[in-house]
């Protein structure tokens, strides 16, 4: 009983310590109007992380372990979805779920090279890269300005016989009428897949987003809602599909065993599989052409300290848009300003600016001069992704003109509402805006 005892002891000594690292070592530093650089995202923690990522690397369960099944479920609980399913990343999370559309277990449902799957052209390479990887051909349709999600009207215009599955990113954390888009999908005999990566938290009449869709993919980079460095998640109802995500996900093998652990199954030597012998070890058995995407008990660790403070990270989110929306509501005749769609409350990723063309300004104008007074901004990621280097020669289907994609391309940025915000640096954001309309 001693050594139990003295390894309580030896771990509440390093935990105090690490508390106290962390009140001399992360501290807030003070903010010094246009000198301070302030970042439109960033990781924001205490010491409750690295109490849990320290603990966790004290038992060295290097790979994903008692923390990330403990994660898996309190994630899944957090949204109401039967399943959740850890990765090492938000865009690996995006290729497990096309990939596991075309997996045999699907039947006459499974997505074969050439099907089509209806996205956006506006948004992140990681939503478009599944579709072309899996030899899947992409039907791009434009987003609406103002909301920078897709019209429903589009989405069923540009169905065609060959399309097989719609996949939508929540932009910026807005949504699409996702009832509406969740309905057409069950009519036409779609799958639904929700790039949620961008949108943890967003509510739409009543319901998570991420929980509307056949499978729903999220991200945990630093900044997005909550972090675990790298990491992200695949959720789904589905039996089936959960089944076909963890062997992807899990090098393509037919085994559902934890690390560690042997025949689960109870016939781990008595089964026939493929041209394989009888009896052929379960454990080595592979149904799928799969990855390595796990992810580690060290990072899942963070992620359940980042998981208790999801809430707050959501309403602050939330205050930190509605601040700004204030503060610039009177440049609207300039600015096309961001709105949700309606029914649904966002958990704002980012507050996206839109320059008009008579604006007698441009979007380079604006963004140089906020970044001079450090302030930082981004992109609407990829602009038009037709337009990147990558994609020029890729085989596609284009609904309509993407005459508001290149305006986003063309026009918009944004800038940040993380939790990190204090009311000082949101206050000097807007008063930089006040600065720029004011210059000579």
């Amino acid at each position: 009983m001693r050594l139990p005892r003295l390894e309580k002891n030896l771990r509440r000594k390093i935990s105090a310590n690490v508390r106290e690292f962390f009140r001399k070592a992360h501290q807030d530093k003070p903010f010094v109007p246009g000198q301070t650089y302030i970042p439109y995202a960033g990781r924001v923690f205490d010491a409750a992380e690295l109490v849990n990522l320290v603990s966790a690397s004290l038992d060295f369960w290097l790979t994903a372990g008692p923390n990330a099944g403990e994660l898996e479920k309190k994630l899944a609980a957090f949204l109401g979805r039967k399943h959740c399913l850890l990765c090492n990343s938000g865009s690996s999370a995006n290729l497990l779920a096309v990939a596991a559309l075309t997996s045999p277990l699907l039947g006459e449902r499974r997505l074969k090279p050439g099907d089509e799957v209806i996205t956006t052209a506006c948004g992140f390479p990681t939503t478009l890269n599944p579709i072309i990887q899996n030899r899947l051909v992409p039907v791009l349709v434009d987003v609406q300005l103002g909301t920078y999600v897709p019209d429903i009207k589009d989405i069923n215009c540009a169905i065609s016989s060959k399309v097989k599955a719609v996949f939508i990113g929540h932009t910026l954390g807005n949504v699409a009428q996702m009832d509406k888009l969740r309905s057409l999908c069950r009519k036409r005999k779609l799958w639904l897949i929700e790039d949620n990566c961008d949108a943890l938290g967003t509510i739409y009449k009543g319901k998570y987003s991420g929980t509307f869709g056949d499978i729903a993919t999220f991200s945990f980079y630093p900044p997005h809602h909550m972090t675990m460095g790298e990491g992200g998640a695949v959720m789904t109802d589905d039996d089936n599909l959960r089944r076909i995500i963890l062997s992807l996900r899990d090098w393509g093998r037919d085994c559902w065993c934890d690390s560690g652990k042997d025949n689960t199954c109870g016939r781990r030597f008595s089964g026939q599989f493929g041209q394989l012998p009888y009896g052929y070890d379960h454990k080595y058995v592979y149904s799928h052409i799969g990855y390595n995407l796990k992810i580690t008990d060290l990072q899942a660790a963070i992620g359940l300290a980042q998981l208790k403070k999801l809430p707050e990270f959501i309403r602050k989110r939330r205050e930190n848009f509605a601040f700004i929306s204030r503060r610039l509501k009177k440049y609207s005749k300039v600015f096309v300003l961001p709105q949700a769609t309606a029914l649904a409350l966002p958990s704002w990723f980012g507050f996206p600016v839109l320059v008009k063309k008579d604006a007698g300004f441009s979007r380079r104008d604006l963004v140089m001069f906020l970044e001079d007074n450090k302030v930082a901004t981004r992109m609407l990621f990829g602009g038009n992704l037709l337009r990147q280097p990558a994609y020029l020669g890729i085989e596609k289907r284009v609904y309509g003109e993407l005459k508001n994609t290149d305006a986003v391309m063309n026009d918009l940025f944004w800038i940040g509402v993380y939790p990190g915000l204090r009311r000082e640096m949101l206050e000097y954001i807007a008063q930089t805006f006040d600065k720029f309309f004011k210059r000579g």
